[in-house]
């Protein structure tokens, strides 16, 4: 039997991924701080471990425990983590860094002791549960963001370091998902900067998260569970998966301007887009490089907003 572990899956997306992955057949092993949380998951069929992924002693006693247990680990699900929201100038640094602890370096200290299980295997999936907040940005969310967009290049070079191995390492990027991470984040956010200079700007983008809190906006967890269900089905899993409300519209980096601050959100982006499309027609100029038989007039070619033609690149042609 197959064997995973899902962090932070005392509620929210890592409960239900545990669920989804329990229904898949798989001995799934759950990790959070509040082991009590986890007593449906445990009467489902999961194993509950005590896991604190800012503690190193208790990743590696975690870690410990699926070996002499299990003997192997197929799948690790990083999924735990939290908003810390405020303005920079605001956010205590040793929240700051707290932030990057739980994030970043409690995913890379699990990742690590993992590997060494699933290279003997030659085999095994890292889904690192990022989120579209690895793509975009918005005013009060800084250290959040530098967070996410840190594991979304994380992923990228442990994805290339481990293909030797044949190890897969897939990014989940969830938009925005009715869980406890928005009423934790806007919390945060008046705490940092609900009294201080930012303060209209601070209850303002507060609002808008408890917006995207709504069941017409936001999707349920389980959607993301579904995603990372299909992933570990895939024989060659994409790179990353853009899941739930809003996220598929949200995978360019981007962030829109609106009054005297910019403010962004799954509630609130316009997008402005700029993507390549091949529209009507070639022009005249292109026709005869076609007809020359040039290697720049055999490639499809697109136009841009400016209505200037370009060649769109080989590697990226549909």
């Amino acid at each position: 039997m197959k064997t995973a572990l899902v962090t932070g899956a005392s509620s929210g997306i890592g409960a239900a991924i545990a669920r989804q992955l329990i229904a898949d057949g798989y001995r799934v092993f759950v990790g959070a701080r509040r082991v009590d949380r986890m007593r449906e998951l445990v009467d489902a069929g999961a194993t509950a471990l005590s896991l604190d992924v800012t503690d190193d002693a208790s990743i590696v006693a975690a870690m410990n425990t699926i070996r002499d247990g299990a003997g192997r680990l197929d799948v690790l699900v990083n999924n735990a983590g939290y908003g810390s929201y405020g303005s920079l100038e605001e956010v205590p640094i040793d929240e700051a860094r707290r932030q990057f602890e739980v994030n970043v370096f409690g995913l890379a200290r699990l990742t690590q002791l993992a590997l060494p299980m699933m290279r003997a295997q030659k085999s095994g999936t890292v889904v690192n549960i990022t989120s579209i907040g690895g793509k975009i940005y918005e005013p009060f969310g800084a250290w959040y963001h530098a967070s996410k967009f840190a594991v979304e290049g994380m992923s990228d070079s442990l994805r290339m370091e481990l293909a030797p191995f044949g190890i897969n390492v897939v990014i989940i990027e969830p938009g925005a998902i009715k869980t406890e991470w928005t009423e934790i984040s806007r919390l945060n956010l008046l705490q940092h900067s609900g009294s201080g200079p930012y303060k209209p700007y601070a209850e303002s983008h507060a609002n808008m998260l408890a917006k995207a809190d709504r069941a017409s906006v936001a999707s349920p967890p389980e959607v993301v569970a579904a995603t990372v269900s299909r992933a570990l089905k895939a024989r060659r899993p994409h790179t990353r998966y853009a899941t739930g409300s809003g996220a598929a519209d949200r995978t360019t980096r981007t962030c829109a301007s609106a009054g005297p601050l910019v403010r962004c959100g799954a509630a609130t982006v316009p997008q402005r887009r700029f993507r390549l499309r091949r529209l009507g027609p070639r022009p005249s100029g292109i026709r005869s490089r076609l007809s020359s038989g040039s290697s720049a007039g055999r490639r499809p070619w697109c136009r841009r907003a400016s209505r200037r033609w370009r060649p769109w690149p080989a590697h990226r042609a549909w």
